[in-house]
């Protein structure tokens, strides 16, 4: 499975970024755009319809007044991916929530991020366990719902439609009841009888399909069979690193009709965020997602200013040294770096995908330079580099990586511009989108 992410916003950048945009390369990125939704397990006809409508688009539509076609172009691709996934987001109503998905897809942990995500917004969740058929999942969910003292139903019989009907009424006060139903390796009929019997008794107000990023060509079919059977609401998707493997997400939509929900972004139980195409295809097109970055930011206590001259490459090791704790609580490197307009396909791979054991040692050698070397990196050399290697407990080569890693992010940053880039040309008009102000 492709990174699609990763992979359009090189696309968009390479066909665009050239010094002249004509029909040539117009048709170029069409083709590109085809055969990177292809591989990504995307449904032809969805894939023909699409660039059938930005060929159309960019090729008959008159060119607004101010905007290059290079700028049109893109405004175009943006607004018909956008239009594909969701306009808005798409919110969790009702109170009964019930969650489908096949054997190993990560449903007993969404069922988890799921309460973690409502106590967060000062909601009263409960869980009802409904898998009776693997043999750990009772016990899974029990140990997730005491991390987070969230009360759960089990029924000693291990029978699923009593499961439902007590854990309804014990939990009727509450303000969220989520139920985590059974999975196999494929959808047989014992299953479809099981869930549909389930929605019946549950008559739940939302019905989320959790459905994992690398699933495939089969994502589209078995979205489509499990809506025949409950009515699919909604879509979770995990294993899933914020844009990556898009694929699963278009197609899981385009058969239910339903739009996605959420995408799961790691192991832990917070990492669950709330689906906002315009932010996703932002990404995508390497606009970066600078709404998602301050809130992040403002999560994990950073100081805007802050983050603000960071992007904007005015920083020093200094910075460096006081944010390090504070994005290792924002989350992975990589995840950070694609929300900066422009940076994730501009920094090298090691970089943007650096580890937490690395950012933890290039604290310890921040932590052993002298006030004028953190906010001065220019004087530090040899010498200075031995004795701050002995310092931390590292190599000398990890601080002359150190070095050089901060030389090329601050080069990096300025290049693309950080924020100022979205003040530049017409297309700054759709940072507006965002509510954006910088």
């Amino acid at each position: 499975m492709i990174d699609f992410g990763k992979k359009i916003t090189e696309l968009v950048s390479n066909i665009l970024g050239k010094s002249t945009v004509d029909k040539e390369a117009i048709e170029s990125l069409i083709k590109g755009l085809q055969r990177l939704l292809l591989q990504a397990d995307v449904d032809v006809k969805l894939v023909y319809e699409l660039s059938n409508s930005i060929r159309n688009r960019c090729f008959k539509e008159k060119i607004p007044s101010g905007l290059t076609l290079r700028e049109h172009v893109t405004k175009v691709v943006y607004e018909e991916l956008v239009n594909l996934l969701g306009k808005e987001k798409s919110d969790i109503y009702g109170k009964r929530i019930m969650l489908l998905g096949l054997y190993g897809v990560g449903k007993t942990t969404t069922t988890g991020k799921l309460a973690k995500y409502f106590q967060k917004r000062g909601k009263k969740p409960a869980l009802i366990a409904c898998d009776y058929h693997r043999p750990a999942a009772t016990e899974q969910l029990r140990q997730i719902a005491e991390k987070l003292n969230v009360p759960i139903h089990i029924n000693d019989k291990k029978n699923p439609y009593e499961a439902v009907k007590d854990g309804l009424k014990r939990f009727e006060k509450h303000d969220v009841i989520i139920i985590d139903t059974a999975g196999r390796d494929t959808l047989d009929k014992e299953l479809s009888q099981e869930l549909k019997k389930l929605g019946e008794i549950a008559k739940p107000d939302e019905v989320l399909l959790v459905i994992p990023a690398d699933l495939g060509r089969t994502a589209g079919q078995q979205a489509s069979e499990f809506n025949k059977l409950v009515g699919i609401t909604g879509v979770i998707v995990t294993k899933m690193d914020g844009t990556a493997k898009g694929g699963a997400a278009l197609s899981s939509c385009y058969a239910t009709g339903a739009k996605v929900k959420f995408i799961g972004v790691g192991e832990k139980l917070e990492q669950l965020e709330e689906y906002d195409p315009v932010s996703f295809v932002s990404r995508m097109l390497g606009m970066g997602d600078l709404k998602a970055l301050m809130e992040k930011i403002k999560e994990s206590e950073l100081k805007e200013e802050d983050a603000k001259r960071i992007m904007s490459g005015k920083f020093t090791l200094k910075d460096f040294y006081d944010q390090i704790a504070g994005m290792q609580k924002m989350g992975p490197l990589s995840g950070i770096m694609e929300m900066i307009p422009g940076l994730s396909t501009a920094l090298p791979e090691e970089l943007v995908h650096m580890q937490e054991e690395k950012l933890r040692k290039y604290k310890y050698i921040i932590d052993s330079m002298t006030k004028d070397e953190r906010e001065n990196a220019e004087i530090i050399h040899a010498s200075r580099i031995k004795r701050i290697a002995k310092g931390a407990g590292v190599a000398e080569k990890d601080v002359r990586d150190l070095l050089k890693q901060y030389e090329l992010t601050k080069k990096v940053i300025k290049k693309v511009g950080g924020t100022a880039s979205l003040k530049r040309g017409q297309l700054a008009k759709l940072a507006k989108k965002f509510g954006l102000k910088f």
